[in-house]
């Protein structure tokens, strides 16, 4: 189990007293010898030892030939040598009382070599020193001025200081990212990326950023999560205090999740999953770079509206198409105006649309008293939290741009408490005063209205209410091995899940018996452990109406049991009732390497297996959760009696949902999987039923 990352350890690293860099290198292009250059660029305050046995003096710092010869004990170091060097680096740093080493040396698990990375941290543990990496590119720290990292991205410049962190695996790209806020001159803070994390991961740095006063947005590049129990913990820290944190988790696809198990020697675990977590914990989800940063750029105006709704004034009616449909997309409320307000502004300008988008033309152009005033009854009476000006090119104009920032800085202080966006296009000269003023600039319409919805999602998760507990379940040993589908259905009823009534039944004579005491319409299924999946070998049979169809279906189903599976377990045939005007559900548990125990629900037929609308929710949960999901499928509507239909027992599915996540979570890590397909979900108040079932044992999982 590795030790939880304490905040002295990571403030050793990004703003350590002094550092040894082994394998310091006099030439300020090398790996060895950026990590001085850029450092002493930048007004490092601490101390720094340079250490290489060839040389007196290194970019005007003493070196000094060993570990052994420093005359202090270096509170952080960087380890800049070949793989072959790096154990006794660490062994000597370890011993001497080093509170943190950065790897950069490569060829360790990320080539294969797992036992000699795990030797460097047993020793690193031993003596309580911290290990990043190894094949990390480091950290860099633009208020301590540290830059314990070697991309040549910093030679050509540094980004301004401001207040978004980095917690990245990829190094390269990590910088990347920085370059891309470099060139549009937002700030940041600090980076620390982590490489192969033997030791220190994302997750120890998200943590750490939550509680740092000078870090306001986390931004997390992740190819896999390498702890999920700390994960979820430094997620839920940063939703407590209402800390943002905007993630890119790459692996979506084949091809991309073979890339990440070849550079980080980590499996990614179920991309479903991770979007589940994801929203569950308040973190946002972005799929492309520019969506990730300007996410993070937005929110470092600290401004969560909870129930978010958005006011668009605009220059130009194409743009505010782009902006209305985009809000539609992502579900981000866009109401008109009053219709008093509407009338007003139509007389005061008839050829606008004022309905919202409010369009006031390019005729702002010739009179600006247009804008004040459209945008004036837009903030005073729309009573929307979030604001967009489509100003396009009019802010690089030097005949308008004064003005107009002049107008925007008026509104501002008249209503400080919205979101302000601009959609406009210009150099970073141009763009720099109204950023200044309190106004994100953007110059995708499209982009900033994602970027607007997911300020609203930050205020929902921080607004969020304690949830209900879950359901109290009693808690029940698992068999030694995958049971039959009448015994896993036998386990449920205990746990309070509804079956369908049936019986199992060795003989064509108690079949007809059951099914007269049952009532027909039946259905006969093959009752054996070793046949997980009857119909695939046509081992259910629908709508048995008589005695007679009841005696040639028990023959036909064992015929099919022996031709297809000759060496199964036959414990006899399952008579059970057959439900009628039901909404056929899925609901299972899938254990993710990463999460453990996640439950799905979605409806059944083609829903789950063409359109895959399904729900993931980490196990265990309330009612509540449960009747979030539910209603949040696509085909929610067909529960909710949709085209005449009586609408079905929602709340009874709900209760069965919930039930299951607390018994997969009671199970244990030898739970593999739960697959209840079909649920038949009655008319309100009449409940729902497992009609099949399916528990999977395995090895242990270890989740």
């Amino acid at each position: 189990m590795i030790p939880k990352i304490n905040k002295q350890d990571l403030r050793a690293l990004l703003a350590p007293r002094s550092v040894a860099i082994i394998g310091a290198s006099a030439d300020p292009t090398r790996i060895g010898g950026r990590p001085i250059a850029s450092t002493l660029a930048m007004g490092y305050q601490g101390k720094i030892y340079p250490i290489n046995p060839n040389r007196a003096e290194i970019q005007g710092l003493r070196a000094y030939p060993s570990i052994d010869d420093l005359p202090e004990v270096p509170e952080a170091a960087i380890i800049a040598v070949p793989a072959v060097q790096v154990q006794k680096a660490v062994e000597k740093l370890a011993k001497r009382g080093t509170k943190v080493a950065i790897l950069f040396s490569s060829g360790f698990a990320e080539v294969g070599d797992e036992a000699s990375q795990s030797r460097l941290v047993a020793v690193a543990r031993e003596h309580g020193m911290r290990l990043l990496g190894p094949n990390a590119f480091g950290v860099f720290d633009l208020r301590s001025g540290f830059f314990g990292t070697f991309p040549s991205l910093f030679i050509s410049g540094f980004p301004p200081l401001g207040r978004i962190g980095f917690a990245s695996q990829s190094g390269a790209y990590c910088c990347h990212l920085v370059a891309m806020l470099r060139e549009r001159e937002i700030g940041v803070a600090a980076a620390v990326m982590t490489g192969n994390e033997s030791d220190i991961t994302v997750s120890d740095v998200v943590s750490y950023m939550v509680e740092d006063d000078g870090i306001d947005v986390i931004v997390v590049y992740a190819e896999a999560i390498n702890d999920g129990e700390g994960f979820i913990a430094a997620l839920e820290a940063a939703r407590q205090a209402k800390k943002p944190v905007a993630v890119m988790k790459v692996g979506r696809s084949q091809v991309g999740s073979a890339a990440v198990r070849s550079h980080t020697a980590s499996i990614a675990g179920d991309d479903k999953v991770m979007s589940a977590v994801l929203a569950e914990l308040g973190a946002y989800r972005a799929h492309t770079s520019t969506d990730l940063l300007d996410v993070a750029h937005l929110a470092t105006r600290r401004i969560f509206p909870v129930n978010n709704s958005l006011g668009v004034i605009t220059v130009s009616g194409g743009g505010g198409a782009v902006i209305s449909d985009t809000a539609e997309e992502c579900g981000l409320p866009m109401p008109p105006m009053p219709e008093e307000t509407q009338r007003r502004l139509k007389a005061l300008l008839p050829i606008a649309s004022p309905r919202n988008p409010v369009d006031c033309t390019a005729q702002f152009v010739n009179d600006l008293s247009i804008l004040r005033n459209f945008s004036q009854a837009v903030l005073a009476e729309g009573g929307y939290p979030s604001i967009i000006f489509f100003l396009t090119y009019t802010i690089s104009s030097p005949q308008l741009a004064a003005v107009l920032l002049e107008e925007l800085k008026r509104l501002r202080e008249t209503y400080p408490d919205r979101l302000y966006v601009l959609c406009a296009v210009g150099d970073n000269a141009s763009i720099r005063p109204f950023e200044a003023a309190g106004f994100t600039v953007f110059a995708d319409p499209a982009q900033a209205t994602l970027a607007i919805a997911a300020m609203g999602r930050y205020g929902e998760a921080f607004a969020e209410k304690p949830r209900a507990a879950p359901p109290s379940v009693p808690s029940i040993a698992l068999p030694g091995a995958t049971p039959s589908e009448a015994a896993a259905k036998a386990l449920l009823q205990q746990i309070g899940i509804a079956t369908v009534p049936e019986r199992l039944c060795t003989s064509a004579d108690e079949a007809v018996a059951a099914a007269e005491h049952i009532g027909y319409p039946v259905v006969l299924k093959i009752a054996s452990p070793d046949i997980l999946h009857k119909s695939e070998i046509g081992g259910v049979l629908l709508d048995v109406e008589d005695a007679q169809a009841v005696r040639q279906g028990f023959s036909t189903l064992l015929e099919r049991a022996r031709a297809h599976h000759p060496e199964a377990r036959i414990e006899g045939v399952l008579v059970a009732k057959q439900l009628r005007d039901g909404v056929e559900c899925i609901l299972g548990v899938h254990c993710d390497p990463v999460f453990g125990p996640v439950a799905m629900v979605g409806l059944g037929g083609i829903f789950v297996e063409i359109v895959k609308d399904v729900a993931f929710r980490r196990c265990p949960f309330g009612v509540d959760v449960a009747l979030e999901l539910i209603r949040g499928l696509q085909g929610a509507p067909l529960l909710e009696g949709a085209r005449g239909r009586p609408p079905a027992d929602i709340q009874a599915l709900a209760e069965m949902l919930a039930r299951l996540s607390v018994f997969a979570h009671q199970a244990g890590p030898r739970l593999a999987s739960i697959d209840l397909n079909p649920v038949i979900v009655l008319p309100a108040g009449q409940g729902a039923y497992a009609v099949d079932a399916l528990i999977e044992i395995g090895e242990n999982h270890g989740h």
